[in-house]
């Protein structure tokens, strides 16, 4: 494919948002540079360079070699936990030195792209009007988003360059690399059961379980960041992205558990982070038993993650017809997404 003449510039470039997004753009003839603390090796149209955000004099004298960059892509965030509000300093300061030093290196800059998330509605926080729309009123901050967001409209102020926002919630992914996901959550929750010859109960809040909610195909995020950074119509705005259909896991879990060969048990609201805290010597029964690659249980399973997200008691339901209207209509079945990924990570031997 012959190059698109955009550069794009990835901060945060192995993480969660931007995996797809850093081998889309390359598929479509981008020049991309990623951003992260442990880089990778280059490849053709994929190059990593070292550098921390919180270092604004590094990550300034790094893109002051990169003046071919017109797209920016922020997709990282500061070390955080689970559930709880997150640092708006650290996160407002990396976002801050970003721009900083793309103004200051980067005179092709045309656009710049940021990753919220539900926690944007207040999520965290407990039910919020759905489905939520891109302008509903914001909740009592602290919210990190709020203050990245304000600073990017601000600094664009009378500036050659526009912005975006995308808002997806619960980014899933085939993603051996990363713990927090979801997909591998449920498939080493489901081997554990199996192992110990229980039924495959639903580890969270009734009411979550009978609740309506979403998940964002990691694949679809990344097409969707990518129309937002290429499309007049998004330009200084914000947009809903999940997969586009509704779910309830009474109906999901069912036949998840058929497909792991177990029965479905009740729901019991357990504490994931704690009752699997002794689970490891059973990970290593099933990595053995089935031959799997040799993994530590925590290196599959961020269980907090999971806890977070199965005791939302509330519907979770993002609006996705603002970016419709804009031009962009992929979706994807949430169904066929999680039975693709766990297939994906069974034929990696990962889980049984």
């Amino acid at each position: 494919m012959t190059g698109t003449g955009n550069t794009a510039l990835i901060a945060g470039a192995t993480g969660a948002t931007s995996k797809r997004l850093v081998e889309l753009l390359a598929a479509r003839g981008w020049q991309v540079i990623g951003l992260c603390r442990t880089p990778r090796p280059p490849t053709k149209s994929v190059r990593y360079i070292a550098v921390d955000l919180f270092d604004a004099g590094a990550l300034r004298t790094a893109l002051a070699k990169e003046a071919t960059v017109t797209h920016a892509f922020y997709c990282s965030r500061a070390r955080h936990g689970e559930g709880g509000v997150e640092s708006v300093e650290e996160n407002a300061a990396m976002m801050r030195h970003l721009i900083d030093a793309l103004e200051a290196g980067c005179p092709k800059l045309q656009h710049i792209h940021l990753v919220e998330g539900a926690k944007w509605y207040g999520v965290h926080l407990g039910a919020f009007p759905t489905p939520a729309l891109e302008d509903d009123p914001r909740h009592m901050p602290p919210n990190f988003y709020y203050d990245q967001q304000d600073l990017l409209s601000q600094r664009q102020k009378g500036r050659a360059w526009t912005w975006s926002a995308s808002r997806p919630n619960v980014v899933c992914d085939f993603a051996p690399e990363r713990p927090r996901n979801l997909v591998s959550i449920i498939g080493a929750y489901a081997a554990i059961c199996k192992e110990l010859g229980l039924a495959l109960d639903f580890p969270g809040h009734p009411g979550h379980y009978r609740a309506l909610t979403e998940l964002t195909d990691a694949t679809l995020l990344a097409e969707g960041m990518a129309f937002m950074a290429t499309t007049d119509a998004c330009r200084n705005e914000a947009f809903n992205i999940t997969n586009g259909d509704v779910f309830r896991w009474e109906r999901m879990w069912p036949e998840i558990a058929e497909y792991f060969g177990l029965k479905v048990g009740p729901v019991r609201p357990l504490v994931l982070a704690e009752w699997m805290k002794d689970k490891g010597p059973v990970w290593e029964r099933i990595v053995a038993r089935h031959g799997l690659a040799k993994t530590k249980l925590e290196d599959v399973a961020l269980w907090g993650f999971a806890d977070f997200v199965f005791r939302q008691t509330y519907d979770v339901i993002s609006s996705t017809t603002k970016l419709r209207l804009a031009g962009f209509h992929p979706m994807r079945e949430t169904r066929e997404m999680l039975f693709t990924q766990l297939d994906q990570y069974r034929k990696a031997r990962i889980i049984p």
